[in-house]
């Protein structure tokens, strides 16, 4: 159902932050269900446009995952390296352009094809961020190198492959705990047959 753009209206914007992304904080006179009109503050990283990708061997039933350090995790005191799918931010391409490049500087491996799933957005009470999520096929023979991340940007990934039911018990265990990665292996749990055949 549409919602009318009309119950809401910016009263006013301050940037707060405007580093690695820009943090803006909102005045917004917003009308409820009801018709009364209420004015809130609300707070909004902005975000540029991502994608993330599950890459699949059906031969070997495994899927490629990277293992990569996260500051946020790591203030929360969980385990600071975790298990992820591919994932980056587009720097103005295409998304599909974009995570073949991620494909690539993570892991090593060169698409053949990448399928586009769905669009989404992952935390959308604060961050503008929408990650376009893909799929694709792989074989031993796409790792044309080494991957890891690029050293430019300090990246220090480490390339994991997994089994796709242990990832889905490793979902269970606590030991894969971010919400893109969990979602493409639902998915392909879900599309294995269609995946295989």
């Amino acid at each position: 159902m549409m919602q009318p753009k009309s119950r809401v209206k910016i009263a006013g914007e301050e940037t707060l932050s405007n580093g690695w992304t820009r943090l803006s904080s909102y005045l917004l006179d917003y009308i409820d269900r009801k018709g009364a009109t209420h004015r809130l503050k609300r707070e909004v990283y902005h975000r540029t446009p991502a994608a993330c990708i599950l890459l699949y061997d059906p031969r070997r039933d495994l899927v490629v995952l990277v293992r990569q350090f996260r500051l946020a995790v790591h203030l929360n005191g969980d385990p600071s390296w975790i298990i992820e799918v591919p994932a980056g931010l587009l720097d103005d391409d295409h998304p599909e352009t974009a995570i073949r490049r991620e494909a690539m500087e993570e892991t090593g491996y060169r698409l053949r094809e990448a399928r586009f799933l769905f669009k989404s957005y992952t935390s959308p009470g604060a961050v503008t961020e929408v990650v376009h999520f893909f799929a694709a096929l792989v074989d031993i023979a796409d790792r044309v190198a080494e991957g890891g991340g690029m050293d430019e940007e300090h990246e220090d990934i480490e390339v994991l492959e997994i089994p796709l039911d242990e990832a889905a018990t490793m979902i269970e265990t606590g030991e894969i705990f971010d919400v893109k990665t969990i979602v493409l292996l639902q998915w392909a749990l879900l599309n294995r047959a269609k995946l295989t055949a």
